[in-house]
């Protein structure tokens, strides 16, 4: 075999790697709406001129408290679940090319030095002979020339799952910054609670000291001083409650930063932090397209189908072929010298005439593509219920909290009334006690609903696919 037919065999091998046999990739149509819900739950939802869109977004634009920023820049640098996910993108990529370079040869330089002693009458001699040679070889061994995309097909389906890698790195990336968001306004409304605790806790203590002045005085029934002390126990006891839910919220963010953030950057307030941006939910086959986990399933799908290719190949013929051009001779001194010229090449093919594990692995692949595309659905359903449910807490948060401010305001009075008829002596110290409680419960439940509506706010933009760029 001369070089220029060696050439030609290796060129027509490069072509008709280029086929394939997987079968042509299909997106399943989105088992969603169109669009989002409407009823009750969802009025106020409609965006606003003005409103950005989360996709672009990025989550400093979002996220516009200097404090909450620096801490999830933090958590972006050295959290390690999304170290791992980084590096698991490394791998899929080694992975993928460690694929691809199965399309080329291995390209091998050899040298040999054979020394063989043969005894008399062996082979057709008479006599006993030493073989002694010497070679020098440039040559590749069983390259598959990929006639029916075999490799090329695990070549396609590498790439897909590096890609999905990316996309799960996406969506770690989306919830690490939510949870953050999540923990550092989780610690603030604990810490505002913490607060409103002490402050019933003087108020309360404060009262106690008056009836029991007033009991001692004999003004004032046993009774009273008795409830008037479970009030104050009471609060003791949420403090301390309190107190140990701020301790865990601090574990929980400083394991979400990956180290411990300052206490300057801590927050105290809820009100203490700067608002958030209103997003624009915009339509859902926008926002699904764009979301990273239903990016990774369809990069998974897409994977399953090239899988397919593969199986179907393994039908067919598997030709490969070991070759080496190089010099041999028998002195060390002649190895490279004119006429001690060498080469060989050896092709083989493999025909495939009954091996049942061809068809059950082909019939394997089929069903994990079946599996996929029901797996990229549900990543769909289950994004689209996402934006749905923040859309409906949006829709109902604001409604709640209103109503709430209300009733706080409406039990503070009440509180003021019965403390005022109390005093003079008019009601007992059982209606101050009701009115107390009432308020107190009221003022925490407007806590946990301001909590609740920026929360939300973290999660629609979480949901909307926004939050993986830096």
């Amino acid at each position: 075999m001369n070089k220029s037919a060696f050439y030609l065999l290796a060129g027509v091998a490069v072509i008709l790697a280029g086929c394939t046999m997987a079968p042509k990739y299909t997106q399943p149509k989105p088992p969603v709406p169109a669009a989002w819900p409407a009823g009750t739950a969802y009025q106020g939802t409609q965006p606003a001129a003005d409103m950005p869109d989360a996709g672009p977004l990025r989550w400093r634009d979002f996220f516009t408290d200097e404090k909450l920023q620096q801490v999830i820049a933090t958590a972006l640098t050295n959290n390690r679940d999304l170290r791992i996910a980084a590096l698991n993108v490394e791998f899929a990529r080694a992975e993928y090319g460690i694929q691809r370079g199965d399309l080329l040869p291995a390209v091998n330089a050899t040298g040999l030095m054979l020394k063989q002693h043969i005894p008399p009458n062996v082979q057709g001699f008479p006599e006993s002979l030493t073989i002694k040679s010497y070679s020098a070889n440039l040559g590749v061994a069983s390259w598959e020339i990929d006639f029916f995309g075999r490799i090329r097909s695990l070549k396609d389906a590498a790439l897909e799952q590096y890609l999905a890698s990316e996309q799960a790195r996406r969506s770690a990336q989306i919830l690490l910054v939510s949870s953050v968001a999540g923990a550092h306004l989780a610690l603030a409304a604990d810490r505002e609670s913490l607060a409103l605790a002490e402050t019933t806790l003087a108020a309360q203590q404060g009262t106690f000291n008056m009836i029991r002045r007033r009991h001692d005085l004999g003004l004032s029934a046993d009774l009273d001083v008795q409830r008037a002390q479970s009030q104050v126990e009471g609060a003791r006891r949420d403090i301390a409650s309190f107190q140990q839910l701020i301790a865990q919220d601090e574990n929980a963010l400083n394991l979400l930063a990956g180290s411990t953030i300052p206490e300057n950057l801590l927050p105290n307030r809820l009100d203490g932090i700067a608002p958030l941006k209103e997003l624009s939910a915009g339509l859902p086959s926008d926002v699904l397209m764009r979301r990273p986990d239903v990016l990774e399933a369809e990069d998974m799908l897409k994977a399953a189908n090239a899988d397919i290719g593969a199986a179907r190949a393994a039908f067919f013929p598997q030709i490969t072929l070991t070759g080496a051009l190089g010099s041999s001779s028998s002195d060390l001194t002649g190895l490279f010298k004119s006429g001690s010229g060498a080469w060989n090449y050896a092709p083989q093919i493999v025909l495939p005439v009954f091996d049942a594990r061809t068809w059950a692995a082909h019939k394997a692949t089929k069903v994990q593509q079946e599996i996929a595309v029901a797996q990229y659905e549900k990543a769909i359903q289950s994004a689209f219920r996402d934006v749905a449910d923040a859309l409906a807490m949006r829709g109902t948060v604001d409604q709640q909290a209103r109503a709430q401010q209300s009733l706080v305001d409406a039990v503070a009075e009440t509180y003021r009334l019965s403390n005022t008829r109390y005093n003079m002596g008019i009601d007992n110290y059982l209606s101050v006690l009701d009115a107390q409680r009432s308020l107190y419960a009221a003022q925490q439940g407007l806590v946990s609903l301001r909590l609740a509506k920026l929360s939300s706010q973290v999660r629609l933009y979480a949901a909307l696919g926004g939050g993986w760029d830096k």
